[in-house]
């Protein structure tokens, strides 16, 4: 994946999937409260940051349609929620009981966003709707973006996101 040699494309559902999943990862570290907590988050709020911009610009943009628009506008919603609890745990110290509470409180965010919106509904109604090739299309953009995002450390970005959700096309 990433490599000049590796010529097989991604499906964006595979892709954010996986995201997903190491974000899930990084939240169980923190939860555990060993190592480095304060670089855990960082590391756990840059990629939300890029999950959540690859999402908004790329993603939901080439699935829009009459049949996901209204899911589609509510994950920007959710997206807000996140961004604005991370904004708040962006200020704690990783190791206060306040950082605590909202990281159960993001945690249970995340999951019913990713999990039981994303992969539970939306994804199965793209997979019928957009070709293997438009989804691996789709994947190799937001593998890119992200990837370019990462080292620019887009958490620092999430407070100044805070006020309005994510603009999205019409259908």
């Amino acid at each position: 994946m990433g490599t000049a040699k590796h010529t097989k494309t991604t499906n964006v559902l595979d892709v954010l999937t996986d995201q997903h999943t190491e974000v899930d990862q990084l939240v169980e570290q923190l939860e555990a409260g060993k190592g480095d907590l304060r670089a855990i988050f960082h590391e756990l709020a840059d990629k939300l940051a890029a999950h959540s911009t690859v999402e908004e610009k790329i993603f939901y943009p080439g699935v829009m349609s009459k049949q996901t628009e209204d899911m589609l506008h509510e994950h920007v919603e959710e997206h807000l929620e996140i961004k604005r609890i991370l904004a708040d745990m962006l200020r704690l110290d990783p190791s206060s009981a306040t950082f605590e509470a909202k990281l159960s409180v993001l945690k249970e965010n995340l999951s019913h966003h990713a999990h039981e919106e994303e992969e539970a509904k939306l994804f199965p109604i793209v997979r019928k709707q957009r070709s293997q090739d438009e989804l691996a299309a789709m994947g190799n953009q937001v593998l890119v973006m992200f990837e370019e995002m990462l080292p620019k450390h887009p958490a620092q970005n999430i407070p100044d996101e805070t006020a309005k959700a994510a603009p999205l096309p019409p259908a």
